[in-house]
Order: C-alpha cells, then sequence, then structure tokens
C-alpha cells in the first residue's frame, strides 16, 4: 500500500476540546513531578483528572460511549500530555487503549466491565498458569507479572497466560480479567524512569475467571471480532489490525517529551551565558545554532513519520484490514524502533550540550531523559528487535514472533 496515498479522515469534531484537557491533565501532573519521583506514582488527583476528562471512553463502541477519534487526535492527546508529564501520557494513553479489549468479550463480559465506569490495566506477557475449572465453563488463574502500568487506579486487571481453550486445539495467550480486589500487588516499581506510572507487579491465587472475561488475544491478532457475534460492525477497532493500533501511542509518548526537551533547549541557549568561553552568549554560537536546527529537523521528522504511522491505520479501517502481510506487520514495528531510538538519542544529546546546570534535578530536563529512556526500553519498539524483524521480512523471512 503506497505510503503517501492517504486516507479520507473524518476529522474528530471535539479535537481542540480534548486537547486542551490533555493540557490541563499534563500540567497538573508536572505540578507534581518532584512528589511523583519520590512516590513512584502520580497523586490521585491526576488519574482522577485523566477519568474526569472521559479519555478512558473515547474508544469504546458507540454503544457504550466512545466515539468517532481519528488517529491523528489521538497521537496528539498522548503528545500534549507527555509535554509536560511522560508518566502521565503512558497512563493516558493507557486508559484509552485499555478500555478498546472488552468490546471483543461475549456481550455479558462487555456490559459487566463498560457498566462499571472503572478504569483497566493490563500486562500482555504469558506469565500466569491457568487450568479449567470443574464447572466445565470457566478457568482458574494463578501467577505474578511485573508491569502492570496504573494497577492502583484500576478495577479491573487483565492478565496474560497460554493456555488451550475450551474450544481450541493448542495453548494459545488470551488475557484473563480479574477483578482488584482479587489480586495482590507487590509494590516493586523503583526505577530511572516513568516513575509516575506505578507499574508494579500484581499476584493471583487460584483465582476463578469466568469465560465471559477471558479477552481471546491471540484469535483478535489472527483477525477476530466479538465472539457472540453481538458487536458493532463499524466500530472502528474492529476493522483495524489491533496491535498495530494498540501499539501506536508510544511513539507519541517519546515525541512528546522530546518536544520538551527541544523547547528546553531552545529556551536555555538564548538565555545562556558560557563562562569558560569568554562569557560569550549561547545564542550567538554557530554550534548552539546547528543543534538546534538539526533538533528541530529530527523532531519534524519523526512527528512525520508517526503521521504516516496514523494514516496507515486510517486505510486499514477503510479497507476493514483486520490482519498485514509481514512485511508491512514489521516496517509498523520499525517505524516505532526508530522513534524510540531517535528520541533517546536526542534526549542524551540535549541533556550534555545543555551543560551542567541541567543535571540538576530542580531542572526538570533530566526526569525528561530519564523518562525516555524507560520508554525506550519497552519491547513493542526496541530498535534492535525491530530493525532486525523487518530487514528479515524485507528478504522473505519471518519477522518477529509477536511484534
Amino acid at each position: 500500500m503506497p505510503v503517501n496515498v492517504l486516507a479520507s479522515v473524518e476529522e474528530t469534531v471535539n479535537r481542540e476540546e480534548l486537547l486542551q484537557k490533555a493540557k490541563e491533565v499534563g500540567q497538573l501532573a508536572e505540578k507534581y513531578a518532584d512528589e511523583t519521583d519520590k512516590n513512584g506514582r502520580l497523586p490521585d488527583e491526576v488519574l482522577d483528572k485523566i477519568k474526569e476528562a472521559g479519555f478512558q471512553k473515547l474508544l469504546r463502541p458507540k454503544t457504550y460511549g466512545g466515539q468517532n477519534l481519528d488517529y491523528y487526535t489521538f497521537g496528539d492527546i498522548i503528545r500534549t500530555v507527555a509535554n509536560y508529564s511522560v508518566s502521565a501520557a503512558w497512563l493516558t494513553y493507557f486508559a484509552i487503549i485499555h478500555e478498546t479489549w472488552p468490546a471483543f468479550l461475549p456481550k455479558q463480559g462487555r456490559e459487566e466491565l463498560f457498566g462499571s465506569d472503572a478504569l483497566m490495566a493490563d500486562v500482555f506477557a504469558p506469565m500466569g498458569t491457568v487450568t479449567n475449572d470443574p464447572d466445565g465453563e470457566g478457568y482458574r488463574l494463578s501467577g505474578t507479572w511485573n508491569f502492570c502500568s496504573g494497577v492502583f487506579w484500576c478495577d479491573w486487571i487483565a492478565l496474560g497466560a497460554a493456555h488451550q481453550m475450551r474450544d481450541g486445539d493448542a495453548p494459545e495467550v488470551s488475557l484473563f480479567i480479574v477483578h482488584k480486589k482479587d489480586i495482590t500487588i507487590i509494590e516493586n516499581w523503583d526505577t530511572i524512569g516513568l516513575r509516575g506510572t506505578g507499574s508494579n507487579a500484581v499476584e493471583v491465587h487460584d483465582i476463578y475467571v469466568p469465560a465471559h472475561y477471558v479477552f481471546p488475544l491471540q484469535r483478535v491478532l489472527d483477525g477476530a471480532v466479538a465472539p457472540d457475534g453481538n458487536y458493532e460492525e463499524d466500530y472502528q477497532i474492529f476493522n483495524v489490525p489491533y496491535l498495530a493500533f494498540f501499539l501506536a501511542g508510544f511513539q507519541h509518548v517519546a515525541i512528546g517529551a522530546v518536544e520538551r526537551l527541544v523547547q528546553n533547549f531552545r529556551e536555555k541557549t538564548e538565555k545562556r551565558v558560557r563562562i569558560f568561553n569568554n562569557n560569550a552568549n549561547e545564542k550567538n554560537a554557530g554550534t548552539a545554532q546547528r543543534t538546534l536546527a538539526e533538533l528541530n529537523v529530527q523532531l519534524t521528522a519523526l512527528k512525520a513519520l508517526s503521521n504516516d504511522y496514523a494514516a496507515r491505520l486510517h486505510r486499514y479501517q477503510d479497507a476493514g484490514l483486520r490482519t498485514l502481510d509481514e512485511e508491512e506487520r514489521e516496517q509498523l514495528f520499525a517505524m516505532r524502533g526508530y522513534v524510540a531510538k531517535t528520541c533517546t538519542e536526542m534526549a542524551s544529546r540535549i541533556l550534555i550540550t545543555m551543560g551542567g546546570n541541567a543535571v540538576y534535578k530542580s531542572d526538570g530536563s533530566e526526569r525528561f531523559v530519564r523518562d525516555i529512556l524507560a520508554v525506550a526500553a519497552h519491547p513493542t519498539h526496541q530498535y534492535e528487535d525491530a530493525l532486525a524483524g523487518y530487514g528479515s521480512a524485507i528478504l522473505g523471512f519471518k519477522g518477529h514472533p509477536i511484534w
């Protein structure tokens, strides 16, 4: 599919309102930046603000309060929050996407989860152990999962496990949905960055999971929709490759963060005096001017790449395309990996070039650098894996087994 052919996009009618709400979430989170770094979690007020903004409902089916949300606005919401707080952007992104997987449940599960009006968390990693319950319908789940982002504020937690389902013929990865009251939170989130996400471990022991609380992840990745046939056929997330959509927001988190660093670099360059350079004004230095120009060109290129990714999602949606060929799938992985790697390189360069004063925590820039490094460590866009997978697919081989 040619990358220069844009799909017709129905613009989100309340785009400006949503971006204003995103700005307010980010600004509120930034007020608590030091406290957040110390405590390893955002204050409850920030999550209340995310929920008050209604971001979690944006990509639900319309029957359950969703709306048409174009993928450009989706990305801009996340990026706007990240201009102020990377952790808040991460949780805003997750609040939006996590309320898409209930749409793939049987009607009873959909209505119970959406009807609870509660935030949701998940861990895709298939770390759990599952057995069939003697009732002949449900399952029993045990295990420990790290990296459960936002778990402090979520009532429903979907946890990954590989199991041969009752109607299957081989083990497959699914997410088994449990209520917060049935989990134990292990507070082990002591990290270099993304500290405010509170991405602690969770543990469950022999918890019953009814069949209508199982999100059949592997089947959805293979193109399945709601299993009981009772769903909105024009629901936008039923008409795109699920993983390509689900992973799209990470790049916007990173771009929004590095955009703030470029802004910080410009502001400091305009005011900086170089004591060891004969008290020269830094803004007059050709080296600083070239660095600023290069950073802005890189930022423009990253935004263009993320816009191309959004355009592809719209084309898939127009075509009702739920699965991709190997090369296209891996190209998206490579695009995400390229954004992550470039953002880390830009962030490190900015911090070093701004000089010694930038390493103080009171400056704030070092926090954005740490957060970008933490974002880039996520497996869904690790550069080496991404480019190896894409190169392999270009040559006609299999790419990455998942991403």
